[in-house]
């Protein structure tokens, strides 16, 4: 075999090793892109949204009988919200009041216990505008709630009391 043969297989076969190693680098990091996402769905019930750190309530503080402002958590209230049949985002304000001290696992849930959403956990100032649904409703008025889990801003996280705020989900 020629000097010249031998350099071309030689460098045919540089460039096929060169080729399967960066299409083995690139699956490889593919891999581990889909697993990071698996993992953070799968803290969110399948669902994640957008969270701002932020996020502001756009609420006056709740004030005493003599005009002080009231000491204590804020949990954020609704009346209602509406969004259209098969949409998997409701536009509602959900969050932690940056005034708060304790942190806030949401869960969007309706009456009858099924749960739409549940977030992870929201420092204070943390919130979003629009909440990712793990499921699609029919249209109809429904009762549903946003359940408030504060939890401690410790090492622990314990968990405290929490509070829920109702309000009509309409779908149309």
């Amino acid at each position: 075999m020629t000097k010249q043969k031998s350099r071309n297989i030689r460098n045919i076969i540089i460039a096929f090793l060169l080729a399967v190693i960066i299409v083995g680098s690139a699956v490889l990091v593919m891999m581990i892109l889909s697993d990071r996402n698996t993992e953070q769905e799968n803290d969110n019930q399948g669902v994640a949204g957008i969270i701002s750190d932020n996020w502001d309530p756009n609420v006056s503080k709740p004030q005493d009988d003599n005009g002080r402002q009231q000491k204590g958590t804020q949990i954020p209230g609704y009346s209602t919200a509406v969004m259209n049949e098969g949409d998997m985002t409701l536009k509602i304000s959900i969050g932690n009041p940056k005034e708060n001290t304790v942190g806030f696992i949401a869960t969007l849930k309706l009456m009858d216990g099924t749960v739409l959403y549940t977030s992870p956990l929201l420092n204070p100032g943390q919130g979003m505008e629009e909440v990712p649904l793990n499921q699609t409703l029919s249209k109809g008025t429904y009762d549903a709630e946003v359940c408030y889990q504060c939890v401690a801003m410790d090492e622990e996280q314990s968990l405290l009391n929490a509070a829920e705020s109702a309000f009509q989900l309409i779908v149309n």
